[in-house]
């Protein structure tokens, strides 16, 4: 194995850093159990890496006293970092070595493992992109990101080999603050490893420093401002590695979507699976017009987020309906070119409800592909993820719907606790009364309390002042309000959402308008009554709507 040359290499990316001074790297060659206590003991490193081989479940090899190989098992490990508080990161570059990064991720908030047999080249490239990064002053997150980056830009096709394991209920981007490096207890041991001792700044400090994100859009991956909604990421999580998984993710616009969409997506990636997100409301008119050009459409922009060659004109020579031709595309060609799992998430479709003609047929063929994953191992690869913010409305035969199988998810608003989470991430240190007052403005509503966050702890105004102008025509919700009021005129709701401002007690609607009112996340259901959301829209369409008590 070159483990003096990926100690070379690692070594000089970190002294080529312009964080230089807060690394300090310690080497421990041929390393046995009590070589690597001991290690521990007097280094108390932050980083932990192993170089070596891996067995995948029977553990890592390590020498004994004899200088014989021997196995150090999941359980070892366990003991070796249970009380390790300080170690931030463990990097096993080793073969097969995922089953014991999923071990010690029990107690260290970032573990890689790697799921398959790793070539040394590989193994190497990763190290050392990972350590530019690191020495950038990147997080883990972003370092274990550019390390895959590496392996891919030198051509080798182990890229997705590498796989990324967080503590167990700690949220994806959030990195503890180390004060100090009081030295743990530990027993056990490793094999031939490098010890690092860094400098890591949480999010909490980042926030009050004024290192801010803007806000619209998904949150990004690195972000320590996500908030999670359990168990939504996690039912996620477990269902996306499942052959032919279907998940369904419901919820209003701006409640964050696609911000957990982007997750699945990164756990999926780093389970091996190839990814797809096709935006549907970014389509235009053209691929609407018929089934046939939609499913053109279709297979064509999934061909291009592979970087594959594009054979929709071979495929549609055939005398076949045009469903058929696409399932052949896919099955035939794309699931078997590819020859891994593919995640594909139609991102707001809605906007197919809008298109009866390709609306039915569409869907149904949705339902054929996941059904076809029981019985076929080709569709066993495939995994959809739809996304969408309104009702069914359209009729679909019980038996054609893909929006009645699978894994339903629904995001609710933020409730109290994991709004003051939110708010202390952003460096802000609020009463009861100032978090419920808040609370009573936005609603949870996600969207919404991060733009008013954002602007407090950047000082922009003062929390009494968000509260004045949020639902006025002068304040930062301006267009999100409009938006919503040409919405409600559109679809004819105007009345309905009077009602409902205008009343302090919950109002009883019809099914139907209450329905649309709660898919656009303008009200919330009591019982089978309505109220609404948040304070900022019952002051702003009281106001406009004429609705003032």
């Amino acid at each position: 194995m070159r483990l003096d040359e990926e100690f070379r290499d690692v070594s000089e990316a970190l002294k080529g850093s312009k964080n230089r001074s807060r690394f300090d790297l310690k080497p421990q060659w041929a390393t046995r159990r009590r070589d690597v206590r001991r290690a521990m003991l007097d280094y108390a490193p932050q980083i932990v890496h192993f170089s070596g081989h891996g067995a995948g479940e029977p553990g890592l090899l390590i020498e004994n006293e004899l200088g014989q190989a021997e196995l150090l098992t999941s359980d070892a490990l366990i003991g070796l970092f249970e009380d390790a508080d300080q170690v931030e990161c463990v990097l096993l570059n080793a073969c097969y070595s995922e089953v014991q990064a999923k071990a010690i991720a029990q107690h260290v908030p970032y573990v890689i493992g790697m799921n398959q047999e790793v070539g040394d080249k590989a193994a190497l490239e990763f190290a050392v992109g990972f350590y530019d990064a690191l020495g950038a002053g990147l997080s883990i997150e972003r370092a274990y990101k550019e390390g895959c980056k590496g392996i891919r830009m030198a051509g080798i096709p182990e890229y997705l080999t590498p796989v990324l394991e967080h503590k167990t209920g700690k949220p994806e981007g959030e990195v503890q603050e180390k004060s100090s490096l009081s030295p743990p207890e530990c027993s056990t041991e490793f094999h031939e490893e490098t010890l690092l001792e860094s400098s890591v700044v949480s999010p909490l400090s980042k926030a009050a420093v004024g290192e801010l994100e803007e806000t619209g859009g998904q949150v990004p991956l690195d972000s320590p401002f996500y908030t999670e909604r359990p168990p939504a990421e996690s039912r996620c999580y477990g269902a996306i590695v499942k052959p032919g998984a279907l998940i369904r993710v419901k919820a209003p616009r701006q409640m964050g979507k696609s911000s957990l969409t982007i997750r699945v997506f990164d756990h999926a990636s780093k389970q091996g699976c190839r990814a797809v997100w096709l935006q549907l409301q970014q389509a235009g008119e053209e691929p609407f017009s018929s089934l046939d050009a939609f499913l053109r459409w279709l297979c064509r922009r999934v061909t291009a987020k592979l970087r594959l060659q594009d054979k929709v004109v071979e495929y549609w020579q055939s005398v076949s309906a045009s469903t058929d031709k696409c399932t052949d595309y896919f099955e035939l060609y794309l699931l078997e070119e590819i020859n891994a799992p593919l995640v594909l998430c139609l991102d707001e479709v809605d906007e197919v409800f809008k298109h009866p003609q390709v609306a039915g047929d569409f869907f149904g063929l949705l339902r054929s592909w996941h059904e076809e994953a029981k019985i076929n191992p080709v569709w066993c690869n495939l995994r959809l993820v739809i996304t969408h913010s309104e009702e069914v409305y359209i009729p679909l035969n019980i038996n054609q719907s893909p929006f009645n199988v699978g894994v339903p998810i629904e995001l609710p608003p933020l409730n109290r606790a994991q709004l003051n989470d939110l708010v202390q991430r952003h460096g802000l240190a609020w009463t009861e009364a100032e978090l419920d007052s808040l609370m009573a403005m936005v609603g949870g509503q996600p969207y919404l309390a991060r733009v008013a966050l954002q602007q407090i702890a950047s000082g922009a105004l003062a929390l009494a002042q968000f509260l004045q102008v949020a639902p006025t025509q002068a304040g930062m919700f301006a267009a999100h309000l409009k938006r919503h009021l040409g919405n409600l005129q559109e679809r004819q709701l105007n009345t309905a959402m009077k009602q409902v401002v205008a009343s302090d007690h919950p109002v009883q609607l019809p099914i139907a308008q209450a329905s649309k009112l709660a898919n656009m996340g303008l009200v919330r259901f009591e019982g089978n009554e309505v109220v609404p959301l948040c304070n900022l829209y019952r002051n702003y369409f009281q106001d406009v709507l004429g609705g003032s008590r």
